[in-house]
């Protein structure tokens, strides 16, 4: 199945435009991420805080992990890498950080500012193998369109 992001997008779009402040974009992107796909069951924002460290942003779901370092985890790897991460299956990931024990999938898209990385947006699910190609694009879309350098 490909999921259909158009009109999430231009809701987003809308919403963010003009708007100079990352806290309250990221804010947005992730009630309406949350609220427009009900396989998402977390999504949300880690920023990069400077020393290899990501620390909770905006969220909608169950609590998330406060701190992550870029040597750990799905959001570390996308992090030190600057590239979309999908996971399949969680538990085959050795370093997987698991906040909610019904994750089965992840995908995580980092966040530009021009050439500078603020943060990762990691959206969880409970089913296995959620996420594609598509995602990744469609997302990557919606981060480059909220976050591109003012």
């Amino acid at each position: 199945m490909t999921r259909d992001y158009s009109e999430v997008s231009q809701r987003i779009a809308a919403l963010v435009e003009g708007e100079d402040d990352n806290i309250a974009k990221m804010a947005t992107i992730a009630c309406e991420l949350f609220q427009s796909f009900e396989p998402f069951h977390w999504v949300g924002f880690y920023r990069n805080i400077g020393n290899d460290t990501l620390k909770i942003g905006p969220y909608q779901g169950a609590h998330g992990c406060l701190v992550i370092p870029f040597g750990k985890g799905v959001c570390g790897a996308c992090a030190r890498s600057g590239e979309v991460q999908i996971v399949d299956d969680v538990n085959a990931v050795q370093d997987h950080i698991a906040c909610s024990a019904s994750t089965q999938s992840e995908i995580v898209v980092p966040v530009f500012q021009g050439e500078k990385l603020i943060g990762v947006l990691d959206i969880d699910s409970d089913n296995p193998a959620e996420f594609t190609n598509n995602d990744a694009e469609k997302l990557t879309e919606i981060i480059g369109l909220a976050f591109r350098a003012l």
